[in-house]
């Protein structure tokens, strides 16, 4: 072995490589112990802690890494996506063929994937306008979701979403996640929880947002048919003007981030400038982030019986039981299935997607055998 690989070997240098990986991201760590199945250093050097901006840790302490799973960007994007078709509410959502047709989804100059509702064609009044649903043609049981944003649809009568659920299934058997959110020109997101029986939400939890307050109170039971509550699940507001609208817009749109596992799930949003660092970087830890907006925590809700195979899904929908309903509260003007008869009010149905990546958790493992050290990742 070169003198320059024998130091490398020395105490404290081994200890920060396998125990700290103070000076190397994950990917090098991982390329470390790739080349190597064991290797032994002075005991004394094993009661180093894991100390690193790279590393997120469990409730427990333990400690592990986000790694990059999938890339939904340009046309991978729309390569790995399905289109739903079909009416919902007020709304035609069309297949592949007729939304690139009619430029409801495509590939901007700029890289960007645009997905719109139709707002060319003025339309008699009872007709659906047209939209886009699509959903990942890969399922996820947990990960942590980055989707990054030029635009989001707002506007009067328009009801925008990126959400998850489980597809051919009994609703809501395998919960529901709805990450971004709102209805008409509120910049304020919602995001909610639907499941099965037996989940709630755990107010106690350490966020920023505040629980939603619908017409039966607090929406803490996460319940989608818990009676009364009309399948408004558990869900919480955001106290900030980061969803959608001018504003977001007019700071460079920013990025929603969703961390589900069985620490719970949690959503973040950064305006463009505020974005952290390691999500530019591609190593994204969520526990250098500030306190989530949301967060559904685990001592109410046993996250993985209630979470599980869902397929990740953008779509904008007009009226319906929340838009419809909110309307005229909202101050919108006429109805609001006059409003879908004019195609100038949805020139701001539209989302401009930079790209949405899913990273998967790696736990870190060393295991000490007297004075030797098997170092794992996985």
């Amino acid at each position: 072995m070169a003198d320059d690989e024998s130091s490398l070997f020395s105490c404290g240098r081994c200890c920060e490589l396998v125990l700290e990986v103070a000076l190397e991201p994950p990917r090098a760590l991982f390329k470390f112990w790739s080349s190597l199945s064991c290797f032994t250093i002075p005991p004394r050097c094993v009661a180093i802690e894991p100390r690193n901006a790279f590393y997120d840790r469990n409730r427990d302490g333990s400690p592990f890494v986000w790694l990059l799973e999938d890339t939904y960007q340009g046309e991978d994007f729309l390569k790995n996506v399905n289109f739903f078709s079909g009416h919902h509410d007020p709304t035609r959502y069309v297949a592949r063929e007729e939304a690139y047709q009619n430029r409801l989804a495509y590939v901007a100059d700029n890289g960007n994937v645009i997905l719109k509702a139709d707002d060319t064609n003025q339309l008699p009044f009872g007709e659906n306008r047209t939209s886009v649903r699509v959903n990942t043609v890969k399922d996820y049981s947990g990960g942590l979701f980055i989707l990054d944003l030029d635009r989001a649809p707002w506007g009067c009568g328009i009801w925008p979403a990126w959400w998850s659920t489980a597809v051919g299934t009994g609703w809501p058997a395998l919960g529901e996640i709805d990450i971004i959110e709102g209805v008409h020109d509120n910049q304020h997101n919602e995001m909610a929880w639907h499941t099965a029986e037996g989940c709630l939400l755990d107010t106690e939890e350490d966020f920023t947002g505040n629980v939603s307050i619908k017409h039966n109170g607090p929406a803490t039971n996460c319940w989608a048919h818990l009676p009364g509550s009309n399948n408004v699940g558990c869900s919480i507001t955001e106290s900030s003007r980061s969803f959608f609208g001018p504003y977001f817009e007019s700071q460079g749109g920013g990025v929603f981030a969703m961390k589900w596992d069985e620490n719970g799930i949690a959503i973040w949003s950064f305006y463009r400038a505020a974005i952290p660092q390691d999500i530019t970087n591609g190593t994204p830890n969520p526990s250098s982030w500030y306190k989530p907006s949301a967060l559904l925590g685990p001592k109410k809700c046993d996250i993985e019986k209630y979470f599980r195979n869902h397929t990740i899904i953008l779509n904008i929908t007009f009226c319906g039981d929340w838009a419809g309903n909110t309307y005229e509260a909202a101050g919108c003007p006429g109805s609001c299935r006059e409003r879908l008869m004019n195609p100038a009010n949805f020139v701001n149905a539209t989302w401009s997607i930079r790209s949405l990546k899913v990273y998967r958790k790696q736990l870190i493992h060393a295991e000490i055998h007297g004075g030797a050290v098997s170092a794992l990742a996985g």
